[in-house]
């Protein structure tokens, strides 16, 4: 049975709630024959309201790029997931390699955001991968091992069944370089049997497992057709209608020959 295909848009530190919602109400019209994906939408936080306004029409989902794993409190700049809640999210964004490199965010609070994110009832997306020097002195497995079983610990039982998990190698993002469909095989192969190790009891085929590094309109093809590839978190090439519908259609059409 083949994994519902995922594209999920992350637009980063991108376009005013003006912008965001001009650019649903234009791409919607572009994807009435998308059937099959689950496409995504993760504004920046101070363009949901606008954004789930628009999206309720429409068969697509709201996420957010980031959480907090408090209820409420003293955090300054943060987020909770109530509040995501009351703007209509339902996917999260977690351990985004930029903000495990950029704002140092250890695994610790990564784990805690899962479970808080898990605990009200909406779907993470975590994010693991691992840095060019790690990959050139051979531990890529090390850190996905370490990633996974530091973001997944002491969750609840079954709590793997609602996870999406997104393989972003940190060198292949917004470099313009992509890994070769083998690396993402092995990556994506060797994910799917850390993910088996970390919970036996769950059948974690169904997990899906996202490809995130430079995914552009040129090589979608080729990565979606990647075997253990169920969909794509898209940064730069989401930032513009022409090209994420592109991709969009690329990722509907790959489910539908191979459902045929």
């Amino acid at each position: 049975m083949l994994n519902t295909p995922i594209v999920a848009a992350n637009w980063k530190m991108n376009k005013t709630p003006q912008e965001g919602y001009a650019f649903v109400n234009k791409i919607r019209n572009m994807l009435l024959d998308i059937h099959k994906a689950k496409v995504i939408f993760c504004p920046p936080f101070t363009a949901l309201f606008h954004m789930n306004a628009i999206l309720e029409e429409t068969p697509h989902a709201l996420g957010a790029q980031n959480v907090h794993w408090e209820p409420k409190g003293a955090y300054t700049g943060e987020i909770a997931v109530e509040m995501l809640q009351a703007c209509g999210v339902t996917y999260v964004i977690i351990g985004h390699s930029e903000r495990r490199h950029i704002f140092q965010e250890p695994d610790d609070w990564i784990n805690a955001k899962m479970g808080a994110v898990l605990e009200g009832d909406l779907t993470p997306i975590l994010c693991i991968g691992e840095t060019l020097q790690e990959r050139e002195s051979g531990n890529t497995e090390r850190v996905l091992e370490r990633q996974l079983q530091e973001g997944l610990k002491e969750l609840p039982q079954g709590s793997l069944e609602k996870v999406i998990i997104a393989y972003e190698p940190v060198w292949a993002i917004g470099t313009g370089v992509n890994a070769t469909c083998d690396q993402v095989k092995q990556a994506h192969e060797t994910i799917r049997n850390l993910l088996r190790m970390q919970d036996s009891e769950t059948e974690v085929s169904t997990v899906p497992i996202l490809y995130g590094g430079s995914v552009n309109v040129k090589n979608a093809q080729e990565l979606i057709e990647t075997w253990g590839v169920d969909g794509f978190l898209i940064g730069g090439a989401s930032l513009e209608v022409t090209s994420l519908a592109h991709i969009i259609h690329i990722v509907e059409d790959n489910y539908t020959r191979k459902a045929w």
